[in-house]
């Protein structure tokens, strides 16, 4: 999944599977956050599981999220392929468009926010303090491969519609699969937090095949890498949709939740603020049922959230 290190946006995806890339964002004053993925493959896609999942290609979107005072916008067009132009260096999926250059990640958004349709359009910058280099696997057979291409990063946003232009401290990951992420995992918690100069990230899975997945991991500015001993989990109050959330923290710590940025019935975002060895950090979480999400219930809920550009089968 990389290539010099950055993002590879050519990479193949096999039918069934998936290929996200992940970027999120604080602004330096905690007023304002985003979160940006594009998907090749769209794994919570109600029209790619009805299609039977045999064109990846067939089904990509950029998925973007605005979070802050009077700010807050959501967006996720799926497009068709021939919406989709894809090169080792660059993405584009309908009028977005996603470029790595000289060791940075810039981004042309214009999507139309769901369910009030409102503009969302601007550039977003993000630029790398480290570049580690290195994947990690999930299960044996490497149905869920994860990438932390940029634990810790600056982004710039400049945006048209709405208007509104802030910095701060950033994090760029990538995800693949070669199987519906729902056939490999029941559930997982994943948070990652800046503190100082370094940044901890952790994940916690349980398999649909009834093992788990656990990674305790602190990435240096310089981009070494560290395992650390797992910590105590605490468990969070549970969503408006009910919900599970838990978050590990050093013991006798209390778990503060500052907001809920995304509540549904499969997945919710959230940003903590937690002590993590030692050290109290703000972090951006997220818990996902994808026992939840196979529901033909929730499926049916989705296009409401997740329109569809192009046509479906062909």
């Amino acid at each position: 999944m990389a290539a010099d290190f950055g993002p590879a946006f050519d990479t193949e995806v096999p039918s069934g599977g998936y290929l996200w890339w992940y970027l999120d964002g604080l602004s330096d004053d905690h007023r304002f956050a985003i979160t940006l993925i594009a998907f090749v493959g769209s794994s919570f896609s109600p029209y790619y599981a009805w299609a039977g999942r045999r064109d990846p290609l067939n089904h990509c979107c950029i998925n973007v999220a605005l979070y802050g005072q009077s700010a807050g916008r959501w967006a996720m067009t799926e497009r068709a392929r021939d919406a989709v132009e894809r090169t080792p260096a660059s993405l584009r999926i309908g009028p977005s468009v996603l470029v790595w250059r000289d060791g940075a990640l810039a981004i042309g958004v214009d999507e139309l926010a769901f369910p009030v349709p409102r503009r969302i359009r601007g550039t977003i910058r993000m630029s790398p303090k480290a570049l580690p280099a290195t994947c990690f696997r999930f299960d044996g057979g490497g149905g869920h491969v994860w990438q932390p291409i940029a634990p810790r990063a600056r982004i710039e946003v400049d945006l048209l519609y709405p208007k509104l232009r802030w910095s701060g401290d950033a994090y760029f990951d990538a995800n693949c699969g070669q199987e519906p992420l729902e056939d490999g995992f029941r559930h997982w918690s994943w948070a990652r937090a800046h503190r100082g100069g370094d940044s901890v990230i952790l994940y916690d899975a349980r398999r649909r095949d009834g093992g788990g997945a656990s990674l305790a991991l602190r990435f240096a500015s310089s981009g070494a890498i560290e395992g650390l001993p797992p910590l105590p989990m605490a468990t969070l109050s549970d969503t408006a949709w009910r919900l599970g959330r838990t978050m590990r923290a050093d013991s006798g710590s209390e778990v503060l939740l500052r907001s809920t940025l995304e509540d549904t019935p499969f997945y919710a975002r959230s940003l903590l603020e937690a002590s993590l060895y030692g050290e109290s950090a703000l972090a951006f979480h997220e818990c996902l049922s994808l026992d939840r999400f196979r529901s033909n219930m929730v499926r049916a809920m989705l296009p409401f959230r997740m329109p569809r550009a192009g046509r479906l089968f062909r």
